[in-house]
């Protein structure tokens, strides 16, 4: 969906987030109120004229121009309760509540809450009456000599004073003369606090907290912090002097633990939360909060963030920040510098106009403009802040030279501004200290911050056999405990191909984890074992905790899905051997099987038994080489939306759909005897897995048209233009295991898979190889595929998709169906008699020819009904049948003869019953509009039509379709479904209940 967003304010702080918003694909339309000169009439950003003070009219405005988003960026409004009036009112919001904002809005309560929550900060006093607060600088046993003014004071109501004398002084200026208006009702008075001042901000969804870089602010107006405070004179981004584990600890004691107490107190904060820092030597101490993006931190932040902006805001205010981090940039400096009017921060004139600007943009450098407007075509400042120049440059050094050239080259009479921007930064790095680890790309301390992590999440999967405790050279695992008494181990290892870049270049790992375990997981199944535990090894070049806890985290989420335990694993952190936010995974797998139930049974498995394909979740995790090479020739990126899964959905996202693990699901079905081998459909597709399980003498045969194929491989195969067979040997094609079942097992096995919501089809079958020809045969592949649609969105396949072309095709008969299923070995059924009422038919022919006796029984010889089934009922004694199947038998049995014979009748019926009974059912599916036609094998009751329902078969109405091509596709699945209920009920697998309903005879073993 493509939406208009409204960014709130003027400043450079908005101008930047207009311009990474508008590179968002997701918007059409970013409008800025009231905006500036840089803002105005642009591609994508434009400048509106609402009044954003009134937020009724501005609430309307949005519901009349379809603002889907409004982005608030200064203070003031977020105060003013915008966000609160906007959302009550139907319009999302980013930005927190006014209750919330008041962490900037009021230092007094700021303060007292970073007490009542333990978050460190300088000691303070908070006043209301001038005198006592000047009594306090004088009294207290520390240098109070910061003054504040609590309220909103457009980021210049702080005085740093140098002694007692000037911060009494500072108090007076604000309490009695109102410096700053109402905002100094309350002044507060704070510690001096020595060290370095950084900015760290975030991204919070009132539960969690997504840091950014940390970045450094400019207040001094002069070269060598010199001169009256600003709003800032320039910033730069990211600190070196702010560590990965500082900015740890910064996270966990000040950012996570703010928005912990907000939530707690009652207002959960939503939105970005600056907190601005100083390093001192007892720790980082809070020195102030701000509600919003900080001005000018903003135009260093945005370039450096790699995710598209709308879509962390979206995650933000959905609360899936914990999922979807935002992911930055690592590798680059970002450096900006204001450029301010002559006499800021007093007085200033208006209306210089500015030249030049053009020219930045052959120079790699962005402006953002804060006081400015046009005027007859012309670029002119109207504030004291009037220009932001940023450059981002591997290095922070080559970054600043960047910013002040392009600074340069700018026509702005008279204007201020620093050279000097980053300067403690480059004077920390020049600082020569002794070689440490760290030094050559490897934090130890991030990796021992990463144990403690998922310490937790592994001890999650214990299992009987193992407790899955981390931090031991190795891990143990009782199979006596877990019960096991004749096992053979069975290992397998796999990783997860170049998914992993999809996912890099998305920000989303987390889905890698369970995509790493089914892998290795899914393959040990193949010889019927249950996973046990499992390792994983994640390498990188520069360790980032928070990615690696993601994935990490996934693995351990996927082992408890599949399982087994999270034994231990392998964090290799290798500089220089992979790039900037590289990294790769491997997983490893053991699990047990006891001997006797070993898989494939490849003795067992023997011409005609079937193939139960279960659905995949998408592609899985290969083939993703080529289907990165598909979307290049496409030219579509990561962030378009998706053509194929929902519509909600990215590329990227659809494309990060884990993979199916079916350890759970499968492990009692093997263990039950009724599955002869499994097949994981891993790399090398449908053609190169399904044979690993055969004896080498028998082919498979599938008819795809027979499952549903998700639309994603309909996409890749047409928009690559790729073959029939590359799509399957390097896919799944919808299909992410196959099992080998006999007939008598096929249904019992689909029932189960049914009843746990797992679309399953039996798919094909197996049949003797001809020399020469191929062990795997697909057929109506490229009709499938070309008319794919989505699996149904629960996985839930009750029918048999039975699709083919529209050719009109001879097909044989349900005698001869029913006739080749009783010669099979496996079969229960022995046909010993076909009855015909018609003499010299073709099916009496066949039956002579299988060495099968025959009797005529002509209907015209009788009277009467009830004689004529009186003498049917006699030859059926003659030769002892159990069980009688009307394969083309048309006439009317009497109820006598029904009633004798209840619960050992078998008849099919052209139609999915109860719908369409009776003759010409094609023709009534027809003109039903029906798109999804079929046949029904079931106990015959009196009533036509009516008897309890054995097995069914679904056929898709093609368009175009007439009876006659309709017609021969239903017969083609009789063929199928009538052998396979003649199994069910002469096996004693399925039998008539006394209440005339179903009743199963599962011959699966129990499990527990």
């Amino acid at each position: 969906m493509v939406v208009k967003v409204l960014v709130v304010g003027g400043g450079g702080r908005e101008h930047a987030l207009a311009w990474k918003l508008a590179q968002s694909p997701h918007i059409q339309q970013v409008l800025v109120a009231p905006g500036n000169a840089g803002t105005a009439n642009g591609e994508k950003i434009s400048n509106s004229e609402v009044s954003v003070s009134n937020h009724s009219i501005l609430a309307q405005y949005c519901k009349d121009h379809q603002v889907g988003l409004v982005i608030v960026g200064p203070e003031a409004p977020l105060a003013a309760g915008i966000v609160d009036d906007l959302t009550a009112a139907g319009v999302a919001c980013f930005g927190p509540s006014s209750k919330a904002a008041q962490l900037e809005a009021s230092k007094s309560y700021s303060k007292a809450f970073m007490e009542r929550h333990g978050i460190p900060t300088a000691r303070y006093g908070s006043f209301t009456d001038p005198r006592e607060a000047c009594n306090f600088i004088r009294t207290a046993d520390f240098p109070a000599l910061v003054v504040k003014a609590s309220g909103l004071a457009a980021g210049k109501g702080v005085i740093v004073a140098a002694d007692q004398d000037e911060a009494c002084q500072a108090v007076m200026d604000i309490m009695k003369d109102g410096a700053f208006g109402s905002a100094g009702d309350t002044v507060v008075v704070e510690e001096l606090l020595e060290g370095e001042e950084v900015s760290c901000l975030c991204f919070t969804d009132g539960s969690s907290v997504a840091p950014m870089p940390p970045a450094q602010d400019h207040k001094r107006l002069q070269d060598g912090d010199l001169g009256p405070n600003t709003g800032g004179m320039g910033a730069y981004c990211p600190t070196p002097q702010v560590s990965q584990e500082l900015l740890q600890q910064i996270r966990e004691i000040v950012l996570q633990k703010t928005v912990d107490g907000m939530r707690e107190e009652g207002s959960p904060y939503v939105g970005v939360l600056y907190a601005g820092l100083m390093l001192t030597k007892q720790g980082p101490k809070v020195l102030e909060f701000n509600c919003r993006f900080g001005d000018p931190e903003c135009q260093v932040l945005l370039p450096l963030l790699k995710s598209d902006l709308y879509e962390v805001i979206q995650n933000t205010l959905e609360g899936k920040l914990a999922t979807s981090a935002p992911v930055w940039h690592n590798d680059s400096s970002a450096v900006t510098v204001v450029m301010a009017s002559s006499g800021y921060p007093g007085t200033y004139a208006k209306g210089v106009q500015i030249k030049g600007l053009s020219q930045l943009q052959d120079m790699e450098l962005q402006v953002f403009h804060a006081g400015t407007a046009l005027k007859d075509g012309c670029v002119v400042s109207s504030g004291g802040r009037v220009l932001t120049v940023t450059a981002v440059r591997p290095a922070l050094e080559t970054a600043l030279q960047a910013a002040n050239q392009g600074v340069a080259a700018i026509g702005f009479p008279g204007a201020v501004y620093r050279r000097d921007i980053g300067h403690r930064a480059i004077t920390h790095l020049k600082q020569r200290r002794g070689l440490t680890y760290k030094d050559s790309g490897v934090d130890i301390a991030a990796g021992n911050k990463l144990v403690e992590t998922i310490k937790p999440l592994a001890k999650a999967t214990s299992r009987p056999g193992c407790n899955a405790e981390l931090g031991g050279f190795a891990g143990l695992f009782d199979l006596k405990a877990a019960g096991f008494v004749d096992p053979i181990l069975v290992s397998g290892t796999d990783g997860v191909g170049t998914k992993l870049k999809i996912a890099q270049a998305c920000g989303r790992h987390g889905g890698l984890g369970q995509d790493l375990v089914a892998m290795c997981v899914n393959d040990v199944l193949a010889q019927g074992a249950e996973p046990l535990f499992f390792l994983d090894y994640f390498s990188c070049g520069s360790l980032d905790v928070d990615v690696a806890s993601s994935v990490i985290g996934g693995i351990a989420k996927a082992c408890e899905m599949a399982g087994c335990a999270l034994l231990g694993g392998e964090t290799a952190e290798m500089p220089g051997v992979y790039s900037a936010g590289e990294y790769d995974l491997a997983g490893f797998c053991v699990g047990a099987v006891e001997r006797g139930a070993l898989l494939p049974r490849i003795g067992d498995i023997t011409e005609g038994d079937l193939l139960i394909g279960v659905a995949s979740s998408g592609v899985h995790s290969n083939g993703f080489s080529l289907v990165r090479k598909v979307l290049e020739r496409a030219n579509l990126s990561y962030s378009s939306p998706s053509p194929f899964g929902t519509s909600a959905q990215t590329i990227g996202e659809a494309l990060l759909t884990p993979t199916k693990i079916y350890s759970r699901l499968l492990l009692p079905i093997l263990r039950s005897g009724a599955v002869k081998a499994y097949a994981h459909i891993t790399g090398g597709g449908l053609l190169e897995n399904i044979p690993r399980v055969l004896p080498q003498e028998l082919a498979v045969d599938i008819d795809a048209s027979r499952w549903s194929i998700p639309s994603v491989f309909s996409w890749l195969y047409k928009e690559g233009g790729l073959s029939e067979a590359e799509m399957t040997r390097t896919f799944n094609c919808g299909l992410g295991a196959v099992l080998v079942v006999s007939p008598i097992n096929a249904q019992v096995v689909l029932h189960q898979l049914h009843a746990e919501k797992t679309a399953a089809w039996i798919v094909g079958s197996l049949a003797h190889k001809q020399p020469g020809g191929e062990p795997v045969v697909v057929r109506n592949l490229k009709h499938s595929l070309l008319k794919a649609e989505p699996a149904c969105s629960d996985g839930m396949a009750v029918n048999q998709d039975s699709s083919a072309p529209h050719k009109r095709t001879r097909v044989g008969t349900n005698l001869q169906a029913l006739i080749d299923q009783a010669k099979r070995p496996s079969s229960s059924a022995q046909i010993v008699v076909v009855i015909s009422n018609r003499p010299g038919v073709q099916g009496l022919k066949r039956a002579s020819l299988a060495g099968i006796q025959t009797r005529v029984v002509d209907h015209k010889l009788y009277g009467s009904r009830a004689e004529f089934d009186s003498t049917i009922n006699t030859v059926l004694e003659e030769f002892g049948v159990e069980l009688v199947c009307l394969a083309g038998f048309m006439r009317i049995l009497t109820g006598t003869f029904v009633k004798k014979w209840t619960g050992k009748l078998l008849n099919i019926h052209p139609s999915l019953l109860p719908s369409f009974k009776g003759v010409n059912a094609q023709k009534q599916a027809l003109q039903a509009g029906v798109r999804v036609a079929g046949c029904t094998v079931h106990f015959v009751a009196e009533e036509v039509d009516a008897g309890a329902i054995i097995v069914q078969e679904a056929v898709p109405v093609l368009v175009g379709d007439t009876e006659d091509s309709l017609c021969d596709r239903i017969r083609e699945a009789e063929h199928r479904a009538f052998p396979t209920a003649l199994e069910l009920v002469a096996s004693g697998t399925v039998r008539l209940g006394n209440d005339g309903h179903i009743e199963w005879k599962s011959p699966l073993k129990n499990t527990c």
